[in-house]
């Protein structure tokens, strides 16, 4: 099975287009929506124009931390694919799913073990589990034997301080889609040419026989 990949934080029409346009293009890209903390936050007004551009054969990502009302109807007519619920609890996911007819990425914060048990309470609601570290806007990894053993319903992304140097392939025993945003920045910036690196690198992983 290939190893699905997710490049988020994007903020800018030319980093977009790049990655939209590659030959190897991701299968989801995400962008930080209402979360101003983070650096790669987009306001609406920028997130409105950057989202012009055609998907092609990525699928959009709205990363929203426990979104309210406002928020949501501001952006309910954006083509996003995906809604990535971190903070979220099961009645306000369940809420969002049945109102705005979204996928759903449920995203959980992980330290100890007690908190990888939280997956079960969404599994009627997710589309896909996110497991990602407690960093938030910071890129902060968790140990991820924690959940290599368990089996899953769904398809699991990874987070959480994955770098282009890192032994991709290992991700495959773990999860189905690695979610990628600081590893391919340089200075707090996305570098197009860690960009590149990466996508020919998961091409490469996936086509080995």
């Amino acid at each position: 099975m290939s190893l699905k990949s997710k490049i988020c934080g994007v903020t800018d029409p030319k980093t977009l287009n790049y990655i939209v346009e590659h030959k190897n293009s991701p299968q989801f890209v995400g962008f930080i929506v209402n979360y101003p903390k983070s650096k790669r936050y987009v306001d609406k007004y920028k997130l409105k124009e950057l989202l012009k551009i055609k998907k092609r054969k990525s699928l959009y990502v709205a990363v929203l931390v426990n979104p309210d009302k406002n928020i949501l109807e501001e952006i309910k007519d954006l083509p996003f694919d995906y809604y990535q619920l971190y903070n979220c609890s099961v009645d306000k996911t369940r809420s969002i799913k049945n109102i705005y007819k979204k996928k759903i990425i449920t995203a959980l914060t992980i330290e100890t073990s007690d908190d990888i048990r939280n997956y079960k309470t969404y599994k009627n609601l997710a589309d896909i589990y996110l497991f990602d570290g407690k960093g938030y806007e910071k890129s902060i990894s968790f140990n991820h034997t924690l959940i290599e053993n368990i089996q899953f319903n769904k398809d699991v992304m990874l987070a959480g301080d994955i770098q282009i140097n890192d032994d991709l392939e290992k991700y495959k025993k773990i999860a189905d889609i690695i979610d990628i945003s600081g590893g391919l920045e340089t200075f707090g910036l996305k570098d197009i040419s860690k960009i590149e690196i990466f996508l020919n690198k998961m091409n490469n992983i996936n086509n080995e026989a």
